[in-house]
């Protein structure tokens, strides 16, 4: 009896301990939840951001997300409560259309076979959607199809996505798939191929921003289909020999064999249907290879040999949190929102584009295999260039030096013999100007990203900087300028040319290459000869050394996106000679305060919807190393100043928190590094330029084993200033941070306070971006 008492007792003290344990734990996890709980996907959803809010993994291959009816770039429009349905693959905050490929909806009734007109957009088979039945998270997206009241759940792997349908009852329920459906551009020939009562095939071939592109899929359904039918231009069709039939014909006597499932043409759907009941739970896995329909069934059992929606979910999470964490950071619950959807939207592009058998698609339009490297594709590379591709150098260096081979892959394959400009699966766009996927490869090469073939890296970057066709490249290397009167842009490709050609020259000295240093040296002082000393602005000069004239600082004449008041400071590479220009550092810091405060007013609006103060545009990327030019110059203060604006106003955890396209990852990867205290204004180099820190603590996970640690203290609302910084336990005053002070660890402490030290960062003997 009393042996009975004391296991009671025991049970009791251990039911009241694991009670405890259990109650601290929860308490653990409420301090600590999983950092992938602070992604908010819908920043930047609404406004300039043209972010998608559907689900992905890490650089995914696959990305499954809402198009609204008025979708922009990326497919969704926050402010749109009218959705198309859910398309396989997304662009991330870029500036143009592209992708939205093989649109999924389920609904109840009869089925219409397109989307809605643009005066009448619940015509076709979009539905209502309300925000208050919408959640987007890491890895998950939600949201309620009203029309049908359909709910739909979306959730995505590496290579491919898995849908959840939850239906009312209906003996008239179903799943259409849209191959015609694209985010702006042609679908130019389609098939789809039913290969058992559950699993489709299909492909289409797109023209658009994309010259030629090719992409497969495949989808499987959890539960056979009780009907189907495929249709092309809303019309039911078989098919037989070489033409379409429609079910009358076949009815009408039409004697010869007919397939139903399968099809081709430039407009068509699959519909599956069903019979189901209250709360019946349907299931759609689909995976995408741009190689074969084989090659999309592949990735498919590959990646979900299962139908658990809820575990892909968590594993999917649990690849964000690995991610997320290469940066711990201390913060509000707003500020890690803020920090670590920006790491994010840092972390999906550029996508992996291989299929699981090591196979895929090459700018030549044949199928390679990638030996010894992943291969990636979406390389946005005039953005990505400045901040994102320096920030997967040191926290991604294994997944940057695949991208660099993917981009000498891309070089073997062009038949321009030109590295990627701005591709796009298998594709050149051609979009934007200059060769900046060199300061991508030198910024590598230097940062000690080790995989890739130093010698083999720098004959492409050399050959596609001589190549004899591109841009006005025989003219620039001749004239020391592009003229303005043979090519668009001058301005512009002259100052982004003499950049690139410096991190060429750069590494050209590293590989004892004396000659193509001096050559390419030589070239990178070409700014030099566009700027006007009668203006004080970078101006277009024609092929005989005459200005253009009339000439117009304001005026969109000559430059990419922007002005010549917004492009004047774009020489990263030789900050000093830019200063000596303006006579000085006087001058220069007269001619900077002018850029900020004049033009028109101040209008808060605009300032966080286009990130515009004065004639600062930090919505675009000519602008993003600018702030910066007052730490090079001596006046750091004035540098914080600035940041700490931007940071407060232009970002955030709101749909509306992005100021400009986030393109791929660049706006978001400026606003990591200026919350780190430093921004690597001239990739390539050897040091980060100093600016203010806007978190108070963060510890960065080298890619090589090290941590450096940041602090910022006393730093608040007010206490914006830097008054003396400690790296690596000495005193610190010059406005930059060392690559070699960072990569083996340590850590840079900033004392903060309300009021600037207007000594502290002014003496960097011209080496800020040496």
């Amino acid at each position: 009896m009393q042996t009975i008492i004391s296991l009671r007792r025991f049970a009791c003290l251990e039911f009241i301990f694991l009670a405890i344990l259990s109650v601290a734990r929860g308490a653990d996890e409420a301090k600590d939840p999983p950092l992938s709980d602070y992604i908010r996907p819908l920043v930047g959803t609404q406004g300039e951001g043209n972010t998608y809010p559907g689900p992905t993994a890490p650089f995914g291959m696959i990305q499954p997300g809402p198009d609204t009816n008025g979708g922009k770039f990326c497919g969704y429009d926050h402010a749109d409560p009218i959705l198309h349905g859910f398309s396989m693959t997304h662009l991330s905050g870029t500036g143009w259309w592209d992708l939205g490929d093989f649109l999924f909806i389920a609904g109840v009734g009869e089925p219409k076979f397109f989307p809605g007109s643009d005066k009448e957009p619940r015509s076709g088979y979009a539905s209502a959607i309300s925000h208050d039945e919408e959640t987007a998270l890491a890895g998950y997206y939600k949201v309620k199809l009203q029309d049908y009241n359909v709910w739909a759940e979306l959730t995505a792997s590496d290579r491919a996505a898995l849908l959840r349908f939850i239906f009312p009852e209906s003996q008239q329920a179903w799943i259409l798939t849209d191959l015609k459906h694209v985010l702006h551009w042609d679908v130019v020939w389609s098939h789809v191929r039913v290969e058992d009562e559950s699993t489709i095939t299909g492909y289409h071939l797109v023209h658009g921003w994309a010259k030629e592109r090719h992409l497969y899929f495949a989808a499987r359904y959890s539960r056979p289909f009780k009907r189907f039918k495929i249709v092309s231009d809303g019309k039911p069709v078989v098919y037989g020999g070489d033409r379409f039939r429609t079910r009358s014909e076949i009815e009408g006597g039409a004697l010869r064999f007919q397939s139903r499932r399968e099809a081709a043409g430039a407009n068509l759907q699959f519909l599956a249907q069903y019979d189901t009941k209250k709360d019946d739970v349907i299931q759609v896995k689909v995976a995408v290879s741009a190689v074969s329909a084989e090659n999309a069934l592949k990735n498919l059992d590959a990646d979900l040999p299962h139908w658990d929606f809820d575990r892909v979910r968590a594993e999917t999470q649990k690849k964000w949190d690995r991610e997320l964490s290469k940066i711990r950071i201390e913060g509000t619950q707003e500020e890690k929102e803020t920090f670590y959807t920006a790491l994010y939207h840092a972390l999906i592009t550029p996508n992996l584009y291989q299929d699981v058998t090591g196979e895929y698609r090459g700018l030549d339009q044949n199928i390679h295999q990638a030996r010894g490297f992943t291969n990636y594709a979406i390389f946005s590379l005039w953005d990505t260039y400045r901040a994102e591709h320096p920030l997967l150098a040191l926290i991604e260096a294994p997944r940057d030096a695949d991208m660099v081979n993917s981009m000498l892959a891309h070089y073997d394959q062009s038949a321009d013999h030109l590295l990627p400009v701005w591709s796009l699966q298998a594709n050149e766009t051609w979009c934007m100007i200059g060769y900046h996927a060199v300061p991508v490869i030198v910024d590598a090469y230097f940062k000690g990203v080790q995989g890739f073939d130093p010698e083999r890296a720098y004959q492409a970057m050399k050959t596609t900087a001589m190549n004899p066709d591109y841009d006005s490249l025989p003219d620039y290397d001749r004239l020391g300028w592009v003229p303005c009167d043979r090519e668009t842009e001058s301005v512009s490709k002259t100052l982004e040319y003499a950049y690139d050609d410096w991190c060429i020259a750069q590494m050209a000295k590293a590989l004892g290459k004396e000659d193509d240093y001096r050559h390419f040296m030589r070239r990178a002082g070409s700014y030099k000869n566009i700027f006007d000393p009668v203006t004080g602005f970078m101006r277009g000069k024609d092929s005989t050394g005459k200005w253009r004239t009339p000439f117009d600082p304001n005026a969109h004449v000559d430059v990419t996106e922007g002005t010549s008041w917004q492009y004047s400071w774009y020489v990263p590479h030789d900050v000093p000679g830019l200063i000596a220009l303006y006579g000085g550092k006087d001058n220069f810091i007269k001619k900077l305060d002018q850029l900020f405060d004049t033009g028109k007013p101040i209008d808060r609006k605009n300032e966080e919807l286009y990130g515009l103060i004065g004639r600062y545009w930090h919505g675009n990327e000519p602008s993003h190393h600018t702030i910066y030019l007052y730490s090079c110059a001596g006046q750091n203060w004035k540098a914080a100043r600035r940041l700490h604006q931007v940071v407060r106003r232009q970002y955030g955890n709101q749909p509306t928190s992005l100021s400009g396209n986030d393109d791929c990852g660049q706006m978001s990867s400026w606003y990591i590094f200026t919350a780190l205290g430093f921004y690597p204004l001239c990739p390539g180099s050897e040091n980060y330029v100093i600016g203010s820190p806007a978190l108070k603590k963060a510890e960065i996970h080298l890619s090589n084993g090290k941590t450096f640690t940041m602090t910022a203290e006393n730093l608040s609302d007010k206490n914006i200033y830097i008054q003396s910084v400690t790296l690596n336990g000495k005193n610190w005053t010059r406005p930059y941070l060392p690559f070699g002070e960072l990569k083996n660890g340590g850590s840079i402490v900033f004392h903060m306070g309300p009021e600037p030290n207007k000594q502290w960062g002014v003496e960097d003997e011209g080496e800020s971006t040496k």
